[in-house]
């Protein structure tokens, strides 16, 4: 197939894609679970107010929302997910209360009579008494007075009541995380609401809002017929794009090896201009991040079998699992983003051998930019937690309260302008190469729009507003994610990738633009709509599952021959002797391709398909794909892209290849170690509780502060020093480039 006809695909993809993402984000507008003017009882008093809500829902924000338990399955794992616990919680007290209004004691009844208060409680629970005309909900006496026993409680849990100090170390929740009574009754008017949406039946429907999510069979939520229909679907979808890929690549197989391969390196005599080497500031800074990031996971891992201290000392006062766990998440975005903006920087005066006038100067702003953001938005984060500041203030500066972007929304604003500059910056030094007319211009302006999309696309970000509908915040929060983390930077890598292995002399140029074009026509066809099975039970419609199950099955079928990419990728490795000094870059480009096809492809669609994230989401099986896709994948590629760049930079010299060999080993074995020893074995052992008791139970206290957990969290020990060494000494080989050590005889 020719580029030209591939540019078309493309275009018809990415056209036809956003098209219907946007379509059903409307609908997702349309049919939100309404936040009600009030909630009143039988007799017409006022429990709380739908503004009530929305103040809850940023008093939870500032706490750190998602990095303190989670909320319809979104969010951090040490506490419970809140609206699966309060469900649960508030199912036994109301069959009790029930049975008191007849004067019967529940526990005491026989089977018979037991199952007549459960369809009470079903009927109880999922009725939807909102009033459309005037907005209001009205709830029965027995149904109030449960509710007023569970604000006692979770006041109780998230203030400073001595009677919850064990249960608050098993959720690592500090003491007074929440210092005001009145904060605390609007988070309540929070939990309440979000719990009524899992469980109350949509009008003229039989499932919830949520689509029956969470798992707890005693009050009725079970698996739709939807779920199961559409799962099955995804499974023949993906086996229908395994087939057509497999017979495309076998039609159309070629050998994409430079047949005539260059004697010498062709970057080796490369004079590097002024801007590419201000990226050397870049590295160092992602090396600190690196290590900064793992301080902060160490800490944020143990804080799961020691919730109030690290190793005795009461860490929690001053650096909550909430913030150490968004400087975890966040640093790890910060350095993954950091070590590819630097990549472009460095690659566009390369490629085009032209120097923009001032083009040190915007590299050297952009990082001072880049440092204010991470280490101000850090700060911000700390400062929200600790309930150092109000409302508004929260929202611009702190926390948000959203996992993967904690960033206060003048962060976010900020982050957007830098990233604006550093489109800027790259474009106007690829301009004399895109005005070429020669076969560089298809691979060169993939390479702009996969950067102008990394720009613009984390503004989606800030279509969301402090107040603003949990349904539709989520929407927009997984633009963000999965089509600027998992979309457009995955598009932005491959081309990357083949650039270099193009001027290298390693590939042709004209197989690897096709290549690349097909690559990218694969992945986001089923990528852009994939972004909606994050949001199966975030209280959006039935449609909206249906098209992710269905596209993100196809997000697994690209890598189903990346194994080829990888044996490809080591043939290059081993093609010509002076590639030796390529070797470590080639080495990560490898280890990418097996965590994708591990982290991003088996444990990823192991939770994709609908059936089984309604068990399993939120647990430690998100967890494993989390950490084996964003650093396996994404991670791994940064340091490459990196080594890239460093061998560049210092290209007269060989490597200590023990230094960095120990690094990269190390850093991979540990990984696997940590995912597969300890927290797959977790997320499995959740995922059975979850099926046969309920959702609830996989997360409780219960169930996490058993021996064999506590047993299996400190297990990860061994992975994490592994890990943690091998980071180090990534850390140590890129300071030695600069002193000396690092560095053996000339090349």
């Amino acid at each position: 197939m020719t580029p030209k006809k591939l540019w078309g695909w493309l275009a018809f993809v990415i056209i036809a894609s956003f098209a219907v993402l946007i379509f059903y984000g409307v609908d997702i507008y349309r049919k939100v679970p309404p936040i009600p003017e009030k909630v009143v009882t039988t007799d017409g008093k006022v429990l709380y107010t739908g503004q009530d809500v929305k103040d809850g829902q940023n008093v939870w924000q500032s706490i750190g929302g998602q990095t303190v338990g989670s909320i319809w399955g979104h969010g951090a794992y040490i506490a419970p997910d809140w609206t699966a616990d309060y469900l649960h919680r508030e199912s036994t007290l109301l069959l009790d209360e029930l049975a008191k209004k007849d004067g019967k004691i529940y526990k005491d009844l026989p089977d018979e009579e037991q199952a007549k208060y459960q369809s009470l409680l079903k009927k109880e629970l999922r009725t939807n008494t909102l009033d459309e005309a005037t907005q209001i909900i009205t709830i029965s006496p027995e149904r109030v007075k449960v509710q007023a026993e569970l604000a006692d409680y979770y006041s109780k849990l998230f203030m400073g009541d001595p009677s919850m100090d064990k249960l608050r170390d098993a959720y690592a929740i500090p003491k007074n995380t929440v210092k005001d009574q009145a904060r605390m009754d609007k988070m309540n008017a929070f939990f309440s609401w979000t719990t009524w949406v899992c469980i109350t039946n949509r009008p003229n429907d039989t499932v919830s809002y949520t689509n029956n999510w969470p798992h707890d069979p005693s009050v009725g939520n079970v698996p739709s017929s939807s779920l199961h229909l559409w799962s099955g679907f995804s499974i023949l979808m993906l086996l229908v794009g395994v087939g057509a890929l497999v017979f495309y690549h076998a039609k159309n197989k070629e050998e994409e090896i430079a047949e005539a391969l260059p004697l010498d390196d062709p970057l080796r005599n490369m004079k590097p201009t002024a801007s590419m080497r201000a990226t050397l500031k870049y590295i160092w800074v992602v090396a600190l991040l690196i290590l900064v990031q793992m301080l902060a996971g160490v800490i944020t891992a143990h804080y799961g079998v020691e919730g109030s201290a690290f190793y005795g000392i009461p860490l929690d006062e001053i650096l909550p699992q909430s913030v150490s766990r968004s400087w975890h998440v966040q640093l790890a975005i910060f350095w993954i983003a950091t070590s590819w903006l630097a990549t472009g920087l460095y690659i566009a005066p390369a490629v085009s051998g032209y120097e923009p006038k001032y083009q040190k100067l915007g590299v050297n702003i952009l990082f001072g930019a880049l440092l204010i953001v991470v280490f101000g938005s850090l700060a911000g984060q700390w400062l929200g937690v600790m309930q150092k500041l109000g409302y508004v203030d929260n929202f611009l500066w702190g926390h948000s309260g959203y996992e993967y972007v904690e960033l206060g929304r003048i962060w976010q604003i900020l982050l957007l302008v830098g990233l604006i500059l550093w489109l800027i910056l790259m474009v106007r030094a690829l301009l004399p190469a895109l005005k070429k007319k020669d076969e560089n211009r298809h691979m060169l302006t993939l390479f702009v729009i996969a950067s102008v999309a990394i720009a613009m696309f984390y503004g989606a970000g800030l279509m969301y507003g402090r107040q603003t509908h949990m349904a539709i915040a989520e929407y927009w929060r997984w633009w963000v994610v999965h089509l600027w983390v998992e979309g457009f930077f995955e598009v932005f890598a491959t081309v990357v990738a083949a650039f270099l292995f193009t001027r290298l002399g390693l590939l042709r140029l004209k197989s690897a633009t096709i290549s690349v074009l097909f690559s990218t026509i694969i992945f986001l066809a089923g990528g852009i709509l994939g972004t909606f099975h994050h949001l199966y039970f975030s209280a959006t419609p039935t449609a909206v599952l249906a098209l992710g199950a269905t596209f993100s099955a196809l997000e697994i079928v690209p890598l189903v021959l990346i194994g080829y990419e990888a044996y490809h990728n080591y043939q290059i490795s081993k093609s010509t002797k002076w590639i030796k000094a390529y070797k470590w870059p080639i080495y990560c480009f490898i280890a990418m391709c097996f965590w994708n096809f591990l982290g991003a492809g088996i444990f990823g669609f192991a939770i994709n398909p609908p059936i089984a994230l309604y068990y399993i989401q939120g647990l430690n099986t998100t967890a494993v794909h989390g950490h084996a896709a964003l650093f396996g994948v994404y991670g791994i590629l940064g340091i490459g892209l990196m080594l890239f760049i460093l061998r560049g930079l210092y290209p007269d010299r060989q490597w200590n290849d023990k230094l960095i060999g120990w690094a990269f080993w190390l850093t991979n074995i540990g990984l696997f170690v940590m995912t597969t020893i300890s927290i797959l074995p977790i997320g499995i052992m959740q995922a059975v509780a979850s099926i046969q008791e309920g959702y609830w139970y996989a997360r409780s206290a219960e169930f996490m502060q058993t021996e064999i957990m506590h047993f299996l969290r400190w297990m990860r020990v061994p992975g994490d020093i592994l890990l943690a060494v091998g980071e180090l000494l990534l850390v140590i080989f890129i300071i030695g480039l600069k002193f000396g050590w690092s560095l053996k005889e000339k090349r």
